[in-house]
């Protein structure tokens, strides 16, 4: 268990996950929090991670700090989102290792699972087969940040975990038309058809991919949950069980943005995964579940969306 008064680094705390879980430690009464933005630590930069890390010896890590996007920023920047986040999570786990941090948790993501995996996926169909193309270069990177948490376990007996999340959103999502994901850019494209009168708002694909999403305070309740409750080398699955069509998701937003014209489909866009909705049996059993529904947690990034103007400009 995670003393309330232990020093606690949460890495990438202005981003949509680890500002959830700042949020979810003041809640349960945390309250030596240590964070750094970009421009005070570059992650990247392996002499300034120790230096830090030598400096403030936090005790626990969450390591939510990444170089995310949807599938344009995915295929477009290969080599970037490879580069960017294998550095970035090796001199953060590397470091934390070295300066005695009694656990960490580290964020990754459900894309790390085979293209064809076994629907609902279970955390072991991890390596099972080949990753989704469109995304291959972050999988690969989240893949080696699980895996090296791993492997400090077995050579040295750290204590350190991962949690693998679905489809996130909620608030301080990034709602940027062309590099975001699915939920906040179809909340950004749903508004600003409504506000200008659109009669037509064009989606890409047919519609028909199935997927899952969470809302990431329900994330950031399961981090802080894992990191009281759970050790071990396999990764632990977040999401809700449940799975609806992008067709079905497109016409929830808009009916949450209050969006009244037409939708329409451009099937010579690609589709992404046909299906990916994780198996939660593991979170379950250890005793998490979420809470938030998707209707209500739509209208809740909604309204983050609105109030937050400089979010939508990221």
């Amino acid at each position: 268990m995670m003393e309330k008064d232990a020093k606690i680094y949460v890495a990438g705390h202005r981003g949509m996950v680890g500002s959830a879980i700042i949020r979810c430690l003041e809640r349960n009464g945390y309250h030596n929090i240590i964070t750094r933005t970009h421009k005070e630590l570059d992650l990247c930069r392996q002499a300034e991670v120790e230096q830090f890390f030598a400096q403030e010896k936090p005790d626990y890590v969450f390591l939510a700090a990444a170089k995310v996007g949807g599938i344009i920023a995915n295929s477009q920047a290969l080599a970037d989102f490879m580069y960017d986040n294998m550095i970035l999570e090796m001199n953060v786990i590397h470091s934390a290792w070295q300066n005695g941090c009694k656990k960490l948790l580290f964020l990754g993501s459900s894309c790390i699972y085979p293209r064809l995996a076994p629907q609902p996926m279970t955390e072991s169909c991890l390596l099972t087969g080949e990753l989704e193309k469109t995304n291959e270069a972050y999988a690969l990177a989240k893949i080696s940040g699980l895996k090296y948490c791993e492997f400090l376990n077995r050579q040295y007996g750290t204590d350190y975990i991962s949690v693998m999340p679905t489809n996130l959103y909620g608030p301080n999502d990034n709602y940027h038309p062309e590099h975001s994901h699915v939920l906040p850019a179809l909340i950004r494209r749903f508004h600003e058809a409504k506000e200008s009168g659109a009669e037509c708002v064009t989606c890409w694909g047919d519609g028909s991919p199935l997927r899952e999403f969470l809302y990431v305070d329900d994330l950031a309740n399961l981090c802080v949950f894992l990191m009281n409750n759970y050790s071990g080398n396999e990764t632990v699955n977040a999401g809700t069980g449940k799975e609806l069509t992008i067709k079905a998701l497109t016409e929830l937003v808009a009916k949450t943005v209050g969006y009244e014209g037409r939708i329409e489909w451009d099937t010579t866009r690609p589709n992404g995964t046909l299906r990916k909705l994780l198996d939660v049996s593991k979170a379950a059993a250890l005793g998490w579940t979420y809470k938030t529904e998707l209707e209500e947690g739509i209208k809740l990034a909604y309204d983050d969306f609105l109030n937050n103007p400089m979010r939508a400009e990221r």
